[in-house]
Order: structure tokens, then sequence, then C-alpha cells
């Protein structure tokens, strides 16, 4: 496949690297300073749009991908107040969309225990809901949107978490999911659900040792996602 890198930062490298061993073509690695590029990009020749970049470039970049007729698959958090509009351009164009907070494989099956714990916990009122993230110093966004995933997955599980804050605000009523977020030089992800009360926790946890599992997993749904049409995840391309 021909493969276009938007953002080539830490991730666009990585994805570039295995998309080449994978014997994929990159035809073009776009950052801030070379973006004019596009203008004279032929975006027939691109089967598929790798999106790693930042918040604040993340809409223009899917924008000027849907509006090519390209099949886009994004990773980048910190944007999604702007998914709505994205998602409406894809199906207005009749192109293909796929989002994910994180493409691991690994992740995507702790999102699904965690839904499953949530469910088992509804009724289960002693119990206070926290998470802790913990990120490599440049990620910039927080809490991540790993986390956001997992607290948005609780909160549609159990009646009584109303939202979730980060631990710098407030919390009332023990109706909040209170998120840790920290920032640690080199630390790939890691991401901890805990059920507290009196007499025990109950806990569940992944931790990344690289960043190649996201990579990995982005550079597969690129493949997947050729020909396909619409709004996509990782719950489509898992078949949970």
């Amino acid at each position: 496949m021909n493969i276009i890198i938007l953002g080539y930062g830490k991730m666009g490298k990585i994805i570039s690297e295995i998309a080449e061993e994978r014997g994929h073509t990159i035809v073009a690695k776009i950052t801030s300073d070379n973006r004019a590029q596009l203008d004279n990009l032929d975006g027939s020749s691109v089967d598929v749009a790798i999106e790693f970049s930042q918040p604040e470039s993340a809409v223009d970049n899917l924008s000027w991908a849907i509006n090519q007729g390209i099949p886009v698959v994004c990773g980048t958090t910190g944007w999604l107040e702007h998914k709505h509009e994205v998602e409406q351009l894809t199906l207005s164009k009749g192109g293909a969309f796929f989002y994910a907070s994180n493409f691991s494989i690994g992740v995507n099956i702790f999102f699904k225990v965690n839904r499953y714990l949530a469910k088992l916990m509804d009724e289960q009122h002693d119990y206070a809901i926290r998470m802790e993230e913990i990120h490599h110093t440049e990620k910039k966004d927080a809490p991540s949107g790993t986390a956001i995933t997992l607290a948005e997955d609780i909160i549609n599980k159990i009646d009584r978490a109303k939202r979730w804050n980060l631990d710098t605000e407030s919390v009332e009523n023990g109706h909040n999911i209170l998120i840790s977020a920290k920032r640690i030089d080199k630390v790939p992800g890691t991401h901890t659900v805990t059920y507290s009360s009196e007499t025990d926790d109950i806990e569940i946890k992944h931790t990344a040792h690289s960043r190649k599992g996201f990579a990995l997993g982005a550079v597969l749904v690129s493949e997947w996602i050729k020909n396909r049409k619409g709004i996509l995840s990782m719950d489509d391309f898992l078949s949970f």
C-alpha cells in the first residue's frame, strides 16, 4: 500500500518503520514544517493516511484526507470536541474514518475487561472508583485519551459514576472517577483502574513496555481499512 504519515513525531517514525518492514511505501511524511507539500500531493495515489500529529493539527489533517477520498486512521488525542464534525464530513463524502485513543491490541483487550468489570461493579456501592495514568513527559494532553476512554466506559456501565475529574479538581459525593495523571520520562503508558472499599481493593492494570505495540496496531488497522467505508473503531477491527 501507499501510505501518507500525517504527523512525523516519535510515533510517526515507528509507524513508518513498521509499515516499510511490512512491504508498504511511505509516499509522504508530513509535519507542521512541510505541510505545504499536501497542496501538490495526488490523493488518488494514496491508499491510506495515518494521522498521529498534535491536537491543534488533527482536524485540518483529517479533513484534508477525507476531502481527498483517502481512508484515514487517527490516533491523535486531545481534539475530540471536533470529532462529530469529522464524522459528519466522512459520511457526507462516503469515506472511511477510523479513530482509536489507543491502537495497542493489549489495551483494547484491557478496554473490554474494564467494561465487563464495570458492569459487575454497578451494584457495589461501597467501592470508590479511581484511576491512574502515567506517560512520558512529551505527552501534552492530560488525562490521556486512553484514560478518558476507560473512564467513559465505566460511566456508561455504572449509574453512580457521573463524570471523571483530574485529581487537581474537586470530587463531589463520591460520584466522580478521580484520575491521577503523571508524566515521567520514557514511560510509554501505564493505566490502572481501582475499585476501593474499606475491606479490599480490586485493580486492573495495563503496562506498555514500548510504543511498538501502538504503532503496529495502527499499521494493522491501515491494512484492514482499505476498501471499507464509514465510521470505524477498534471494536470493528477486533470483532468485539
